[in-house]
C-alpha cells in the first residue's frame, strides 16, 4: 500500500509541476511542486529496499480493471483544469493514505504521519493556484492591442453603452470602465446598473471588460477583471478574496514596483505616464524605455498608459508594449470607430516594421 500510494504520488506531483512549468511558465509554482516531489523522496528514503522488495506488479489485482480505465478516462473530454485536478487529486488521495499508515506501530518509526498530513493540505493550496492560474490565462492573453479607458467624466453627456459600442465595432477587444468621482449613494446605484450593460456588450462580442478600482463592483457585475493603483487594495487580498477565474490588472512606475505585483498575483501590469497627459496633469513621466525595462524583467503583459496617442502609438508598440492604454485619444474624438480603427491601423503597421527589422 505504501509504494503503490507514494508512486501515484510521485506521478501526480510531477505532472502538476510539468504543468506549472510547460503550460503555464510559472517558475515559482514548479519550483514548489519540484521542492514537494523532492521532499517526499527524502521523507521516505529509510524505506526505499523494503518498497522495492514487496512490489508485485503483475499480481497486483488492481492491474486487472486499471487498464480499462485508463482507456475509458483518455476517450474522456479534459482540459488543463481537469487535469490539475485530476491529478491533485490523486496526489491528496495517496498522501492520506500514506498518512494513516505512518500512524501505525509498524511504520510509525519511519515514517512521520503530521508531516504527510502538513504536506496534503499544502497540496490543496497549490492545487487551486494552479487552477486559477490556468482559469486566467485565456483572458490574460486577451490583454493585447489597444485597450480602451472609458472615463465617464470625459464623456461630456454622451451615453456608455453607445460609445463603447463604437469602440468594439472599431476593433478594440478590451475596455475598463473608470469613475473615479464615484461615491456610496445614489451615484453609486446608477453605476451598477450601466456597468452590467457594458459587460453584457462586452461578453456578446468577445472583449475583455475590466473595473477600474472598485472591487465589489467588478464582483457585483462579473466583470472580467479588476485594475488597481499602488494606494489601492493590496494584491494579496484581491487575490483571495476575487474569484479565482477574474484577473487583476495593477498599475506601476518602476520595475520593482512590476516585479512585486507579479509576484503577488498580477496578470498584467499598466506602466506610466509614458508621455505627459492632461487626463493625469500629476502623473509622473516614466519614458518610453521603461516598457523595454519591464519587458525584460516581468513574464506577465506590459500595458502603455499616459499621453498615447496616433503620433506616438508607434513609438510604444515598438518599445514592446503588450497593449496600449488610452483615453482622450479616442474618447477626445467626435467619431470614436473611426479613431479606434486609426490607432489600430497605427499599431499594426508599427508591429509589421517590428518584424522586418
Amino acid at each position: 500500500m505504501l509504494d503503490a500510494n507514494l508512486n501515484r504520488c510521485r506521478e501526480g506531483l510531477r505532472v502538476l509541476e510539468d504543468v506549472a512549468r510547460f503550460l503555464l511558465n510559472d517558475g515559482e509554482l514548479s519550483k514548489r511542486f519540484k521542492i514537494m516531489r523532492h521532499d517526499l523522496a527524502q521523507k521516505t528514503k529509510p524505506l526505499g529496499v523494503v518498497l522495492l522488495s514487496r512490489r508485485d506488479s503483475e499480481g497486483d489485482v488492481g492491474a486487472r480493471f486499471s487498464a480499462s480505465y485508463s482507456r475509458e478516462a483518455r476517450l474522456a473530454p479534459r482540459d488543463a483544469s481537469d487535469l490539475v485536478a485530476a491529478n491533485a487529486k490523486r496526489v491528496e488521495e495517496s498522501l492520506r493514505v500514506i498518512e494513516e499508515l505512518a500512524r501505525l506501530p509498524e511504520i510509525s518509526s519511519m515514517l512521520n504521519s503530521t508531516s504527510f498530513e502538513q504536506m496534503r493540505f499544502t497540496v490543496y493550496t497549490l492545487e487551486r493556484d494552479l487552477i486559477s492560474r490556468i482559469s486566467r490565462r485565456d483572458k490574460t492573453e486577451k490583454i493585447v492591442g489597444l485597450y480602451v479607458i472609458l472615463d465617464r467624466e470625459l464623456l461630456a453627456g454622451r451615453d456608455e453603452l453607445d460609445i463603447v459600442a463604437q469602440i468594439i465595432d472599431g476593433g478594440a477587444r478590451i475596455v475598463q470602465l473608470r469613475d473615479k468621482s464615484r461615491f456610496y449613494g445614489e451615484k453609486e446605484r446608477k453605476l451598477l446598473p450601466v456597468a452590467q450593460k457594458i459587460r453584457d456588450l462586452c461578453h456578446r462580442a468577445g472583449a475583455i471588460f475590466i473595473i477600474n478600482d472598485y472591487f465589489d463592483l467588478a464582483v457585483a457585475v462579473d466583470a472580467d477583471g479588476l485594475h488597481v493603483g499602488q494606494q489601492d487594495l493590496p494584491l494579496p487580498i484581491i487575490r483571495r478574496e476575487l474569484p479565482i477565474d477574474r484577473i487583476v490588472g495593477c498599475s506601476v512606475r518602476t520595475v520593482s514596483q512590476a516585479k512585486k505585483a507579479e509576484s503577488e498575483g498580477a496578470d498584467y501590469v499598466s506602466v506610466g505616464s509614458i508621455f505627459p497627459t492632461a487626463t493625469k496633469k500629476e502623473a509622473r513621466v516614466v519614458g518610453v524605455n521603461r516598457i523595454r525595462e519591464l519587458k525584460a524583467s516581468v513574464s506577465i503583459p506590459v500595458v502603455a498608459i499616459g499621453g498615447i496617442n496616433r503620433n506616438n502609438i508607434a513609438e510604444v508598440v515598438s518599445a514592446g508594449a503588450d497593449a496600449v492604454a488610452v483615453i482622450s485619444a479616442v474618447l477626445g474624438e467626435k467619431d470614436v470607430k473611426e479613431a479606434v480603427g486609426k490607432l489600430i491601423e497605427k499599431m499594426d503597421l508599427a508591429k509589421q516594421q517590428c518584424r522586418s527589422l
